[in-house]
C-alpha cells in the first residue's frame, strides 16, 4: 500500500509540478493507492480533474484506490461534494448547484453532451455576461482541445473535467486532463523520419503544434481546426 498525501494545490506551474510527483509515485502497475488529504488546505480544479484521472489510470493496471474522506479539511470536503467528485468515486451525498463546474467523465467522444455541459455548466451560470454569438466561439474554442484529445491523445481511460469560479477572484476555470501519449510524443512521432525529432524539446513541439494549421493527421486531415485556433494570445480577449 502506498499513501498519496495530496499538498495543497493552486494553478501556478509549480503546483502542476506537484501533480506530477503524485503521478510519479503512482506511476506503477498493481499499486494499492490510499489518498490522504490531511497535509491539503486548498484544491483548485485542476488537482480535482487530476485526480479523478490518476485514480482511474491506477485502477486499469488493476490497482485499487482509497479516498481517505476522514482527512479532508471542511471547506475541501464541501467542494468535492459539490461538484460531485465524492459521489462518483462511491461517497453519499452531492452534488449541488453552487461555485463548482461538475467533475466529470467522458470515456467516449460525444460531442453534443459536451458541448451542452460548457454552455450551461461552465459559460450558462451568469457568472460571465457575453453574447450568444461569443458564448459559442468560446466554447468552440474549448471544444477543440476535447476533440484533440479523443482523436491524438490515445488515453484507454478517457478524459476528465472540472471546473470551479472563484468570485472573488473574477475567474472562471476549467481543466481538461486526459493521460494519454502527449503532445510532445505526437510530434516528434509524426517527424520521426527528421533524425534531429529526437532531439525536439517538449516545449518546441507544443510551439509546433500551436501553431496555425499543423497537425499530425496523415496528409493534414484533422476533423477540428486545431489547437493553434485555441491559444490565447496576450493582449486579445
Amino acid at each position: 500500500m502506498v499513501t498519496l498525501n495530496i499538498p495543497t494545490i493552486n494553478d501556478d506551474p509549480l503546483d502542476f509540478d506537484k501533480l506530477f510527483a503524485l503521478w510519479n509515485q503512482a506511476n506503477d502497475d498493481f499499486l494499492d493507492v490510499n489518498v490522504n488529504f490531511s497535509r491539503c488546505y486548498f484544491l483548485r480544479q485542476n488537482a480535482v480533474a487530476f485526480l479523478g484521472g490518476l485514480a482511474h489510470l491506477i485502477q486499469s493496471r488493476y490497482g485499487t484506490v482509497t479516498f481517505n474522506w476522514n482527512s479532508l479539511q471542511d471547506r475541501i470536503r464541501t467542494n468535492l461534494e459539490q461538484n460531485g467528485f465524492m459521489a462518483i468515486f462511491g461517497h453519499a451525498g452531492g452534488p449541488w448547484t453552487g461555485n463548482s463546474i461538475p467533475y466529470r467523465e467522458d470515456a467516449i467522444e460525444d460531442k453534443d453532451n459536451l458541448i451542452d455541459y460548457l454552455k450551461t455548466k461552465w459559460l450558462g451560470r451568469g457568472w460571465v455576461h457575453v453574447s450568444d454569438r461569443l458564448r459559442n466561439e468560446i466554447v468552440g474554442r474549448v471544444w477543440e482541445i476535447y476533440a484533440n484529445a479523443f482523436e491524438h491523445g490515445e488515453s484507454a481511460i478517457g478524459i476528465f473535467s472540472c471546473g470551479q469560479h472563484y468570485p472573488a477572484h473574477h475567474e472562471l476555470k476549467l481543466t481538461v486532463v486526459d493521460f494519454g501519449v502527449g503532445i510532445p510524443s505526437n510530434v516528434r512521432l509524426f517527424f520521426r523520419d527528421d533524425p534531429r525529432s529526437r532531439f525536439l524539446s517538449a516545449a518546441s513541439c507544443l510551439k509546433w503544434a500551436f501553431e496555425s494549421g499543423t497537425t499530425t493527421k496523415p496528409n493534414g486531415t484533422s476533423r477540428g481546426m486545431g489547437l493553434g485556433f485555441c491559444e490565447n494570445k496576450q493582449g486579445q480577449t
